[in-house]
């Protein structure tokens, strides 16, 4: 049975939004009516302000494209939620958005249904973000990310401007594959069509990302996916400070109390693991080792360099826990009477 017209049209705009391009014959088999009706409730989105633009061809094909005002959404429950959630804990490493994040965010709540209400809150209740202090760094451009992130769904080439760690300037070229948020840095991976070759680019150092209009079939990545591909990288890129050691503990132990990236912790045995750390700040180095008993002395090597920042930051430690000891001496020394001051009478029990 054919849909009534509001809830036709909304279907429509649901349609419209999931997929860059629908042709018109794809669209009326998906909604039970004619090519004729489609070409009608294109035209009545339009006049709501949708812009909705066709292409020539015998079926023809319609897509949803940016237009010069913003029109109403169409979420559905899920992404109504996910929305509302991600609003609230705004993205972690992205430039200026938490302002951005509330006020779009009192809009959404505004329309949102009691039941969808309750469930975001019972999600932000526990599923509240933990700031750390190892959590800051560079921050990325919101436009650079939207651009990057439109890129990646759709395909598109895109070059942009690239600074690498040591300063060199250059423009890119590259087939955008996906943003990885590792926080704080957010990290695209994409093919580079001038090196033919894998490549991950900081977005904080990426600059005047511009989509050329040519869309590349997607390759395979070498890996399991991004988020992988990322920390593969990572775990693998030089660092100016590094630790290597022998751990008495078993490898997912050691993961978990020193926040490694998966290939920095090699399990030896159940009891024993490698341990591999690089960072470009020795502190970094110091909170993951704080985790665990590193065990002999013998089985530790790395940077030379990196052992007088180690030693400082372990007097500070150990003076941090001098300065409580004296404290909970003089608290015991208040706390017990000095019995020789003490009447003969009250000494007794």
């Amino acid at each position: 049975m054919t849909q009534d017209l509001p809830a036709r049209m909304l279907r429509l705009l649901s349609l419209l939004q999931t997929r860059r391009t629908w042709s018109g014959t794809d669209l009326a088999e998906r909604l039970g009516v004619t090519l004729r009706t489609i070409r009608r409730d294109i035209d009545r989105l339009r006049d709501l302000g949708y812009p909705v633009q066709g292409t020539t061809g015998t079926a023809g094909g319609y897509r949803l494209a940016a237009g010069a005002d913003l029109p109403p959404l169409l979420l559905d429950d899920d992404e109504a939620v996910a929305t509302a959630v991600a609003l609230r804990t705004a993205a972690s490493g992205v430039a200026g958005i938490e302002e951005t994040a509330v006020r779009a965010l009192a809009k959404l709540e505004q329309v949102l249904p009691q039941r969808l209400r309750h469930q975001v809150t019972a999600i932000q209740a526990t599923a509240t973000p933990l700031p750390v202090p190892w959590s800051t760094g560079p921050e990325a451009d919101p436009t650079v990310l939207a651009t990057l992130a439109a890129a990646c769904r759709d395909h598109e080439i895109t070059t942009f401007t690239y600074r690498t760690g040591n300063g060199v300037t250059g423009r890119r070229r590259a087939e955008p594959y996906a943003l990885v948020a590792a926080t704080p840095v957010w990290y695209l991976v994409g093919y580079d069509t001038d090196h033919d070759e894998w490549r991950l680019f900081r977005v904080d150092r990426l600059t005047d990302p511009t989509p050329t209009g040519h869309r590349a079939a997607p390759r395979e990545l070498p890996a399991a996916d991004a988020a992988a591909y990322v920390a593969a990288r990572l775990a693998t890129s030089p660092a100016r400070y590094t630790l290597h050691a022998t751990v008495p503990a078993d490898a997912e132990t050691v993961r978990a109390r020193t926040w490694s990236l998966p290939g920095r912790v090699q399990p030896v045995d159940e009891t024993t693991s490698t341990l591999d750390l690089a960072a470009d700040n020795p502190h970094h180095i110091a909170a993951q080792l704080l985790g665990i008993d590193l065990g002999p002395t013998h089985a530790i090597h790395g940077t030379p360099e990196l052992a007088p920042h180690l030693e400082r930051l372990g007097k500070r430690l150990l003076r941090a826990a001098h300065a409580l000891t004296r404290q909970d001496d003089q608290s015991k020394q208040r706390a017990e009477p000095d019995a020789r001051n003490e009447p003969a009478g009250r000494r007794q029990t």
